[in-house]
């Protein structure tokens, strides 16, 4: 049986923690010698006026690249944590939220932020509330004119509209 799919127990199938724990490293070691590099170019040593630009993230990314190879050691070679971190039930659930939130966020530089706001909360008052849709449109339709008439009108602090800018024909 592969480590994907060890468990503790037989019915329960998932990635196993070391798996999880290990991309992770991964990901934080790139990040941290992305900014070694980065920093390196601006500057990292001391100059006659004092540290350059680089200076301190130089230090921030060195930092994170060694903490990220020792979590590495840990997780990967010295020991491995067979435990499932998620099943797939739960990663799911998970989903089940994230790639609603990941639609919205891709939305919003369209629609801009009140309509792909009302957009987001009328689904999920829908789909996850079990609400039912014409109580679940109004209520979105409300909080976004809420909120429009709050930033645009009374505080005067304009939010994106998006770039099909539906909203356009309020002037604002």
């Amino acid at each position: 049986m592969s480590d994907i799919e060890r468990s503790d127990s037989p019915e329960r199938r998932g990635v196993a923690t070391w798996i999880v724990e290990g991309a992770v490293a991964l990901l934080i070691l790139a990040f941290g010698l992305t900014v070694i590099f980065g920093s390196r170019k601006l500057g990292s040593g001391w100059t006659s006026d004092g540290p350059g630009a680089g200076y301190f993230p130089f230090y921030i990314g060195l930092i994170l690249s060694v903490s990220s190879l020792g979590t590495l050691w840990q997780t990967v070679i010295a020991k491995r944590n067979t435990e499932i971190f998620v099943d797939h039930e739960q990663l799911k659930q998970v989903l089940v939220v994230f790639i609603p939130g990941l639609v919205y966020v891709l939305a919003v530089r369209f629609l801009g932020l009140y309509v792909a706001s009302s957009i987001y909360i009328a689904g999920f008052m829908i789909v996850l509330g079990k609400y039912s849709p014409v109580k679940s449109i109004v209520a979105a339709v409300a909080i976004g004119a809420i909120f429009f008439a709050m930033f645009e009108v009374w505080f005067k602090v304009p939010l994106y509209k998006g770039t099909l800018d539906p909203l356009s024909f309020l002037g604002y």
